[in-house]
């Protein structure tokens, strides 16, 4: 599984690579929240991502936010086959000068078997993924929560939650309202130092570029 689709859909990566590391949160990120961002619009690529397979053919991923703002992730899972497209609903927060992206749970049902939160008993009818970014013209950043950093606020008490780690895994719960996650992601540095990943936007628009895979087109798709 690329990276891109293991940052965006963590519950996905842990049903296929069997290694899952976690964090989910009680609540969305306040009251204040959007179902679009008019700069993700377009067609993204991973940046510095050659786009080839372990066996040397091309293997294409990204994802492309339409005019209505609907997110789809893309993948061509065969060399010189068709895309595979994933709908994925995702939500937007702009709080204390930041911008961060917010999946629930909920939204993936359907595309994984997504066991609930640790030691929450009666399970959450949803949980929530959190990320921070910044879109820069055609370079989005995004930052994802620093999993270890989280369950350590955890364990020492300064937040509310669950904790649960083996071997291969690592499951973090964080407990609290809306307001609370704000006051969470303000106080505290719960997001990695660094760019988790970094997405260019295409030159070409997705129409265009599955035309070119239709033709059979050599080149890679415009940056």
């Amino acid at each position: 599984m690329r990276p891109m689709i293991r940052f965006l859909l963590p519950a996905l990566a842990c049903a296929v690579l069997g290694a899952c590391v976690e964090t989910r949160f009680e609540s969305p990120l306040g009251d204040n929240i959007e179902t679009c961002d008019t700069a993700w619009k377009g067609l993204w690529f991973e940046a510095d991502d050659d786009m080839r397979r372990a066996d040397g053919e091309r293997h294409l991923t990204g994802f492309a936010v339409d005019e209505a703002c609907a997110f789809t992730l893309l993948e061509q899972p065969e060399a010189g086959g068709p895309l595979k497209r994933t709908r994925v609903p995702i939500n937007y927060v702009h709080a204390h000068g930041d911008d961060y992206v917010v999946v629930s749970d909920a939204a993936l049902h359907g595309l994984v078997d997504l066991k609930a939160p640790y030691d929450i008993d009666p399970p959450p009818q949803k949980s929530f993924f959190f990320a921070k970014y910044r879109v820069r013209g055609d370079r989005l950043e995004v930052r994802k929560v620093d999993d270890a950093k989280a369950a350590k606020l955890v364990v020492d008490g300064t937040l509310e939650g669950t904790v649960q780690k083996s071997r291969n895994e690592l499951h973090v719960y964080v407990r609290g309202g809306r307001q609370q996650m704000l006051d969470l992601v303000r106080r505290h540095d719960l997001f990695e130092s660094k760019p988790s990943l970094v997405f260019t936007r295409s030159r070409e628009d997705l129409q265009d570029f599955e035309r070119s895979l239709q033709r059979g087109a050599a080149q890679e798709p415009r940056r």
